[in-house]
């Protein structure tokens, strides 16, 4: 035992601080997705359909304050400018936290004055609402925080304060729950209050340390990137919230919260894309700073294989996911979970288009993508899930899915046109043949649902396959992580 912790040691000593951190990051955020995957079973189980779905939507509105009160200034210009004002990263980071505020200054005023219509209009009460802001300035600050941190390779403390506050948002949320009758209202403020405890530190934090409300240079960068950019963030809101928000309106909370649970399982391994991209992004703009831009293809490739097989788990084993997590009464949930989960890999997809157009600052044809896909999104389920089910959601999903990746790889594209960007950075070719092998797998496994012994037959053989071939597979993992 001595030794094996001795020998895993000296090869993570060996690997480099760009390896070491987004191994570091990837674990952690299993660490914490394991967690919030307890919670699940935990939560729906303590509380009603129509409980659970009241988390459901205060959670889909909120993304949606994100976008107004922040303009998702911690993402988009985020990355480009950590490297731009490299020098000044923390007067850049307070200067952001300025903007938030004055955003916040005008939301009230519009808000206070008719704040019997807005609330009619969310569903939410005015105590709700002050959550949602003072929610959605917490948390971004921590993004802005940790963001710098992953820039700096600086991994340890941004493990630290995620882990404590996984664990303390489950523990807080748990005590209020069971302390109260109306469980679903105690869901969201149990959440709040452990989000509030340490956001509001690190929004003081980064103040201090800045020590900049207004910056004219970096306020004119950060708001001329990102609010041309508000029609794609708002598109993302609607690819993961207008679904539910849709099926709430036409069907109940209930129904949403059942849709809520296929979604969040669907997009479980999101974390995974995430943690990678964020210690993927500085590596692959140094490359094109390099002039090597050609040497991401074999790492998208990679990284692709690798989802696409951590997703087709998720799939294989669906059925008993649900009914171990959720239980009986939202065991119709399964039928959404393929369709979603094909969208999560063409969202990585979309994400490496994506990241060329962010270096280059070329963003308006990101913005017709994002506004083409999310209006397709929005009529098909205003078709679709009346005359149907909202099992559909997650078809219209899908579709709206396929049509942004398309766009933005057309869009990629030009901006290769306009720059030189090599375009043998990305093999399309793979990635297609990938796409189309991993959807007929989940749909395939998704017939065999009601007949789990077949199901799990094939996944033996499957597994027996992987262990004949586990040397190849164990080099392609390490090359993959060497980059």
């Amino acid at each position: 035992m001595t030794l094996s912790i001795h020998k895993l040691r000296q090869k993570w000593g060996t690997m480099s601080k760009e390896a070491r951190a987004s191994l570091a990051y990837t674990l952690c955020n299993i660490a914490q997705r394991c967690i919030a995957f307890i919670n699940m079973p935990i939560f729906a189980r303590l509380m009603t359909t129509d409980e659970y779905g009241e988390m459901t939507i205060y959670t889909s509105w909120s993304s949606l304050f994100a976008i107004i009160l922040t303009l998702n200034l911690a993402y988009g210009s985020f990355a480009p400018a950590m490297i731009k004002f490299e020098k000044d990263r923390d007067r850049y980071i307070s200067s952001i936290q300025g903007i938030w505020l004055v955003l916040c200054g005008f939301f009230l005023v519009i808000y206070l004055p008719f704040q019997g219509f807005w609330n009619e209009f969310l569903d939410l009460s005015t105590l709700f609402v002050i959550f949602l802001i003072l929610e959605t300035i917490s948390i971004n600050s921590i993004n802005l925080w940790s963001g710098k941190k992953r820039f700096d390779y600086e991994y340890k403390p941004v493990i630290m304060l995620t882990l404590i506050m996984a664990i303390a948002d489950t523990a807080v949320s748990i005590a209020f729950v069971l302390l109260s009758e109306q469980k679903g209202e105690a869901r969201i403020i149990g959440h709040v209050a452990a989000t509030l405890a340490f956001g509001l530190i690190i929004f003081s934090l980064n103040a201090v340390k800045g020590k900049s409300v207004f910056h004219k240079e970096y306020w004119k960068y950060a708001l001329g990137f990102n609010v041309p950019l508000l029609a794609y963030y708002l598109s993302q809101m609607i690819f993961n919230q207008s679904d539910r928000l849709m099926i709430n309106h036409y069907c109940g909370k209930g129904k949403a919260a059942i849709y809520g649970v296929a979604y969040t399982l669907a997009m479980l391994l999101i974390f995974v894309l995430n943690a990678i991209n964020n210690s993927y992004l500085p590596w692959f703009y140094r490359k094109i700073k390099e002039g090597k831009e050609e040497e991401n293809a074999k790492v998208a490739n990679g990284i692709a294989i690798l989802m696409a097989g951590m997703i087709m788990c998720v799939v294989i084993m669906a059925p008993e996911i649900i009914l171990i997590t959720a239980g009986k009464k939202y065991s119709e949930a399964i039928w959404s979970i393929p369709p979603v989960a094909i969208s999560l890999l063409l969202l990585f997809y979309a994400q490496l288009f994506i990241n060329a157009q962010f270096y280059y600052e070329k963003k308006k044809s990101l913005v017709y993508a994002s506004i083409g896909a999310a209006v397709a999104n929005i009529v098909l389920n205003m078709i679709l899930i009346p005359k149907t089910s909202y099992l559909v959601a997650g078809y219209t999903t899908m579709i709206s899915y396929i049509l942004f990746a398309s766009m933005n790889y057309f869009a990629m594209c030009r901006v290769a046109k306009e720059t030189g960007f090599s375009m043998k950075a990305i093999d399309l070719r793979r990635l297609i043949i990938l796409f189309i092998a991993f959807s007929i797998l989940c749909f395939g496994f998704m017939l065999l649902y009601n007949y789990m012994i077949i199901r799990y037959l094939l996944v033996i053989i499957i597994f027996m396959v992987c262990v004949k071939k586990r040397k190849q597979l164990i080099l392609f993992v390490r090359n993959t992580i060497k980059r």
